[in-house]
């Protein structure tokens, strides 16, 4: 599951970190999956009218950030919750290139760090290693720092 409720999921092909006993490592080679606009994905998910938030996954989304920032800026715009996995932590994107600093603005939930085997855990929601945070975006960005989310959905109440 990729975020709580009724969610689209929306995987990048390409991943540059190649973390051991990645759940997607078919994800990982840059140039392969198949191609498709922002707007014929947005046509995709609006098509299941139960769908409330969106969650791009990975391989990497912030490898490709220009696609999906002109994506989650079409989700938002249409009233969806858009959250984002990352390898990639968000002091590393703080620090990133425009596009990933774009992007990065325009989601609202950031599950980040890279998997770590050797910190795997089963009982966490939304993560599957324990330096994985999952981070209120805006909060994080008006702080200028990681707000992480610790209560309500995102940290498995419902």
């Amino acid at each position: 599951m990729d975020g709580p409720g009724i969610r689209a999921t929306v995987f990048s092909q390409g991943c540059p970190h190649h973390c051991p006993g990645c759940h997607n490592p078919e994800t990982w080679e840059f140039g392969c999956g198949t191609k498709m606009t922002e707007e014929d994905l947005l046509e995709i998910i609006r098509g299941n009218p139960l769908c409330r938030g969106v969650t791009f996954s990975g391989g990497e989304p912030f490898a490709q950030p220009e696609g999906f920032a002109k994506l989650a800026q079409l989700l938002k715009a249409t009233g969806y919750e858009v959250a984002s996995y990352s390898g990639y932590t968000f002091e590393q994107l703080l620090q990133g290139t425009p596009a990933q600093k774009e992007l990065l603005k325009t989601i609202d939930v950031l599950i980040d760090g890279p998997y770590l085997q050797e910190q795997r855990s089963l009982e966490l929601s939304f993560r599957g290693s324990k330096n994985q945070r999952i981070l209120d975006v805006p909060a994080s960005l008006a702080a200028g720092q990681a707000v992480c989310i610790t209560t309500g959905r995102w940290a498995g109440e419902y």
